[in-house]
């Protein structure tokens, strides 16, 4: 099979056209700010006493320790500006207590902190001491910016992108039906069945796949290993030519709205097609955003389940819907917990367990789990050009997990962190392949 390519395109875009006038979007975002501080929000605001025991659960802050990159710094940009509008002696007396005015250039100085030197990745709520949700008070500032129009750039051309044409990469439905068909004509050759073929737009199957556009554009091999599994294991689905896409950069850029919007298709589409399941392909933030936050976005719950496709793994191996070979897969490998797939989904174990009964040689990274640390391709960082040097930098805590392993491949269930540990193999002398699960099932194949 051919293997992966590494090939990465920025999605910046010049320009600065479209956003309110600076007064609207101060009082826009001093709006959002207020209906997020209400009740738990108001306590998070209140709770962090910038003890900095947090410093070295960030890997920003690891690779660059400068203390702009403490995350309660990074949350307090945030926070004084709440303690200005929302306490008794921020709006008398806001220098006792750092409480800050929200202008147009506080906004942007915010803009830095939320996109540029954090990932959203939570590990530093996770380990405080006090329980302070930091990640929380940051995911605000994003809500702030987004209203008040200051998403960078290269991160709302993404957002466009997909409300625009269906996906974020833009392709179109005749590439996308074009690459099906020549991957159907692949997969007959490697499986010996002149039968299979990738169904598209089929009404009354089992289950809609959802994947990454990353998948159809530059990663086939993704897409390839999971129809072939799908047939191997009898599986009625399908995919849609027109909504197709798993990502959600309405999520990472704080911009609810849009976030909803891209949501609310899927399961349109869903119900359109009349299947009985939604199986995600490999995608942190997509598994985070269609799992967890899209009942909350739409405001109810979805008329079909809807998991991620190593759940799905799991039960084909589990219960013998497809039979596998651990030597085919006999190379040492390690894997990479996706933040918001684990951390912030709770889906730690069905990839475990999947990759311990394809693989020979499997070693877990330390730490691992809901300890991971973020491979610092997170929250929207890989779109937005500006901060691609310090993602990169902050991107050596988990190249030294990966060399510690002495792995040769690294799996991970998310296309986003595939392409950042894709760069680090390259900058840090890896020499590692970067594989998804499914791909590794696909290798064992009986």
């Amino acid at each position: 099979m051919t293997k992966r390519n590494d090939t990465h395109e920025s999605t910046e875009v010049p320009g600065d056209e479209g956003n309110p006038a600076p007064e609207r979007g101060v009082n826009a975002a001093l709006a959002e700010l207020a209906a997020s501080v209400r009740g738990f929000g108001a306590f998070q605001m209140n709770a962090c006493v910038r003890c900095g025991l947090c410093a070295d659960t960030c890997h920003i802050y690891r690779a660059e320790p400068d203390v702009a990159n403490l995350p309660a710094m990074k949350a307090s940009s945030i926070t004084s500006v709440f303690r200005r509008y929302h306490t008794f002696l921020g709006k008398r007396l806001p220098g006792l207590v750092g409480a800050r005015e929200l202008t147009a250039e506080r906004i942007d100085e915010i803009r830095d902190v939320v996109y540029g030197r954090c990932t959203s990745c939570g590990r530093c709520a996770s380990n405080c001491a006090l329980g302070v949700d930091l990640r929380h008070i940051l995911q605000v500032g994003r809500r702030m910016c987004a209203v008040a129009g200051r998403i960078p750039e290269g991160l709302q051309r993404t957002v466009d992108n997909q409300l625009e044409t269906g996906n974020q990469m833009a392709i179109p439905q005749e590439e996308f039906l074009s690459t099906t068909e020549w991957l159907s004509d692949d997969l007959k050759l490697e499986m010996g069945d002149d039968t299979l073929r990738i169904p598209v737009d089929e009404k009354g199957k089992r289950i809609l796949y959802v994947i990454n556009p990353r998948e159809v554009k530059f990663f086939p091999l993704s897409l390839m290993a999971a129809a072939g599994v799908f047939h191997a294991a009898g599986e009625s689905w399908t995919l849609s030519s027109k909504v197709f896409d798993v990502t959600n950069y309405g999520f990472f850029a704080g911009d609810e709205a849009s976030a909803r919007e891209l949501v609310r298709r899927v399961a349109e589409e869903a119900g359109a097609l009349g299947v009985e399941q939604i199986i995600l392909s490999e995608c942190g933030h997509g598994y985070r955003s269609f799992r967890w936050e899209g009942p909350r976005w739409l405001g109810r719950e979805y008329a079909v389940p809807v998991s991620s496709v190593v759940e799905l793994l799991d039960e084909y191996i589990e219960c013998g819907r497809v039979q596998v070979d651990r030597e085919k897969n006999a190379e040492r490998v390690t894997l990479h917990d996706p933040c918001n797939l684990v951390r912030l989904g709770g889906l730690s174990e069905p990839q475990r367990r999947v990759l311990r009964k394809v693989t020979l040689d499997f070693v877990e990274m330390t730490p691992n789990r809901e300890n991971n640390f973020c491979c610092g391709g997170g929250g929207g960082m890989l779109s937005m050009s500006e901060y691609g040097d310090r993602r990169v930098a902050s991107g050596k805590v988990k190249a030294d997990q990966i060399r510690a392993t002495g792995a040769k491949i690294v799996a991970t269930p998310c296309h986003n962190c595939a392409d950042q540990l894709i760069e680090l193999s390259k900058r840090y002398h890896l020499g590692v392949e970067i594989q998804a699960v499914v791909e590794l099932v696909y290798n064992a194949l009986c």
